[in-house]
């Protein structure tokens, strides 16, 4: 039993090559991108594809309306608000400088309308209305987006608004964007599809106001959002998404941050330029189906032999195009292994590199729990281990 009780947990590493190694792939080198900061990202596999300045203070402008998204969308989900109730405008939201929906004290505008005005238009008016009407004020709802914030990492943004509006201490990163727009695809797909369409306005207001700020949208039609935001101190910025379909991988979802273009015409052409160059430098390459065992190790002193380590979702990663037989994986995980397991509890980490260079670490989870045995099962492992 000393013996058993001095067994320590060793890391195993178990070689899952996919294809004989026979050079090192050349990392693609993305194009000159007339911006201060940006970044790519692929979403399918969770990679950074190419960035500069990543984590530099920035001003977000109207980028900052993707976590007043992210909060009423939460609401949404959460049914503390319905996309037919009504929601008063407030003299102050009325009195908003900056891009509006164009609406007025005497209206009492459907949430669902808001979320459009937000996201369409680009509309101050509209933010601060939703943000008063989720969080009651809007001093409220920032301490809401702050709280957001630290509880999704990032740890380089602060809010002092709902809006974007120049105002000190408003900061954020690419990377922190990045993450936020990441998540609200993620977490809202009953929602995100707001930010594809190209046109709105609400009954009344002016039918040049009608245009989404993404210009994107209609000259790519894989492109399916997500933000723009503009003033002087921020310069024109673009956070925009693409959905393109591939043979054995399916759709492919790419992310792209510019910030601080020259112009509006500038910020789409970078954003475009990255996106399309994502597309062709990198080819996506799936490596296991979603809730498929990528190794089932033994378990001790449980009600199975077996346990089941994967993703719930399809393990795909992003490659610079041609290297796909290069790639190579090694699961790292503890050892021994004791029951009991839950489902969806992290065990282990999937290795991907491109022969020797590392590419990406894989998070992998319990497929499906492992109770801990009976008394005597338990008591027969432990001698087993013993004699191990």
């Amino acid at each position: 039993m000393n013996k058993l009780l001095s067994v320590v947990r060793r890391l195993i590493a178990a070689p899952l090559c996919l294809a004989a190694f026979a050079a090192t792939a050349q990392t693609p080198q993305p194009p000159e991108i007339a911006a201060r900061a940006y970044l790519l990202m692929d979403v399918t596999a969770n990679q950074i594809l190419a960035a500069k300045d990543i984590d530099t203070p920035v001003e977000p402008a109207s980028l900052t309306k993707l976590m007043t998204a992210y909060l009423v969308f939460d609401a949404l989900k959460a049914k503390k608000i319905d996309l037919k109730q009504t929601l008063p405008v407030s003299e102050r939201a009325w009195k908003m400088p900056g891009s509006r929906m164009f609406i007025d004290p005497k209206m009492m505008v459907p949430v669902e309308d808001l979320v459009k005005g937000m996201i369409v238009q680009s509309g101050n008016d509209a933010t601060v209305a939703l943000a008063e009407g989720v969080g009651g004020s809007v001093e409220r709802f920032v301490q809401l987006m702050n709280t957001q914030a630290k509880a999704l990492g990032l740890s380089a943004t602060t809010f002092k608004n709902p809006e974007g509006l120049t105002e000190a201490g408003h900061t954020t990163t690419a990377r922190d964007l990045s993450v936020l727009a990441t998540r609200l695809l993620r977490d809202f797909p009953e929602y995100v599809g707001y930010y594809a369409v190209k046109k709105y306005r609400y009954p009344g207001t002016p039918a040049a106001n009608d245009n989404n700020r993404n210009t994107l949208l209609f000259r790519d039609p894989t492109v399916d959002g997500l933000k723009t935001g503009h003033t002087e101190a921020a310069g024109y910025c673009l956070v925009a998404t693409a959905k393109r379909d591939f043979p054995n991988v399916g759709s492919r979802r790419l992310l792209s941050v510019v910030l601080g273009a020259a112009s509006e015409g500038a910020r789409a052409n970078e954003s475009q330029k990255l996106l399309n160059w994502g597309y062709t430098a990198f080819e996506a390459v799936k490596l296991f189906d979603a809730a498929q065992a990528v190794v089932t190790p033994a378990v001790w002193k449980g009600r199975s032999p077996n346990l089941k380590l994967g993703r719930t979702t399809a393990i795909v990663v992003a490659v610079p195009a041609g290297s796909a037989g290069q790639v190579k994986t090694q699961v790292v995980r503890p050892d021994p292994l004791v029951a009991p397991f839950t489902q969806g509890q992290a065990v282990g980490t999937l290795k991907v590199s491109i022969g020797t260079e590392p590419l990406v670490d894989v998070p992998l989870v319990v497929l499906e729990s492992v109770e801990q045995a009976g008394v005597l099962g338990r008591a027969w492992d432990a001698v087993r281990l013993w004699i191990k």
